[in-house]
């Protein structure tokens, strides 16, 4: 059970003699310090020796879910008070961890799994401490995005993660049309994101409607898992299989980066498009229709619209 927001963490007698202040694990995380401790994405054996040490040596150990984390002290015979910390107590509690931090305790951040702050709680934080001058450390592990990146057979730099992709269609595709924008203004890097299962068909659509179904990429699933998954294609691929295979589990979704175009072409290419859509439309609706079809921002559409000589209308 996670613990309550505004109650002091618990003690543990057991956790005593772990936390000595000569033990070497706790003279590697001095006192008065938050260290960002990385956790494995699946299997356990993926935790780092310095990252058992931090844990150990910590006053407390703030996670999203104190029954995920819980999992992970009971395997790695860790017995340190957990209190959860996520999004809908992290600013309450901030003020408080940071006396505790100022008083000299040892914290500790983990997320359920992979590297802390990425897509997880804890940036509130980790912002403030700074801003207060305290240590901040991180013990670095396992990394889902960039596990997922090293398999995909994609360009592994640059690359840009963008966390989860908006859960509605039209938040989605306009994220994915801003990302296209920057591709035709000269942005070449792979691109990485997570995704929840119910959602990845949808998303793999947009994908491949906005940046071209020819475009290579992968989806990474259970990664490290025992049944870890890599399924490498084009998006147009990966959007028709996933449209009739249900997914499961925790999903890395990538696109690699565009091949080159000449500006010269694609700037015709508008051109002779909007000429042709204000024979018979609107310059408003003749950009709408435009730039959807190329997935280029509708206001940068519509102003070219405009310099092409029909002024505004509609």
């Amino acid at each position: 059970m996670d613990a309550t927001p505004d109650a002091p963490p618990e003690t543990s007698p057991a956790a005593s003699p772990e936390r000595s202040p000569d033990d070497a694990e706790a003279l590697s995380f001095p006192g008065g310090s938050l260290t960002l401790v990385s956790t494995p994405i699946g299997n356990l054996g993926d935790i780092t020796e310095r990252a058992l040490s931090c844990l150990r040596a910590a006053d407390l150990v703030l996670c999203e879910d104190t029954r995920v984390t819980g999992r992970l002290f009971f395997a790695k015979s860790i017995s340190v008070p957990l209190e959860a910390l996520h999004e809908h107590n992290e600013r309450q509690r901030t003020p408080a961890l940071l006396r505790m931090l100022v008083a000299g305790k040892r914290i500790a951040l983990v997320s359920d799994a992979g590297t802390p702050l990425l897509s997880d709680p804890g940036f509130r934080l980790v912002r403030d401490a700074l801003e207060a001058g305290l240590p901040v450390t991180a013990a670095p592990g396992a990394n889902a995005a960039v596990t997922a990146l090293t398999l995909s057979g994609l360009p592994p730099h640059p690359f840009l993660f963008h966390g989860f992709s908006p859960p509605r269609q039209s938040a989605r595709r306009d994220a994915f049309g801003k990302l296209r924008a920057a591709e035709q203004a000269g942005l070449s890097a792979t691109l990485i994101w997570h995704e929840a299962p119910h959602r990845l068909a949808e998303m793999l659509a947009d994908l491949r409607d906005v940046l071209g179904g020819d475009r290579p990429g992968a989806v990474a699933r259970e990664l490290t898992k025992r049944f870890e998954e890599v399924r490498r294609g084009t998006l147009a691929e990966l959007a028709e299989h996933y449209e009739g295979t249900a997914a499961r589990g925790e999903i890395t979704v990538l696109a690699g980066p565009p091949v080159a175009e000449d500006p010269a072409r694609t700037a015709a290419e508008l051109d002779q498009r909007l000429m042709e859509a204000m024979r018979t439309l609107s310059v408003k609706d003749a950009a709408t229709l435009v730039a959807g079809a190329l997935s280029l921002p509708r206001k940068l559409v519509y102003n070219r619209a405009l310099e092409l000589g029909r002024g505004p209308e509609g």
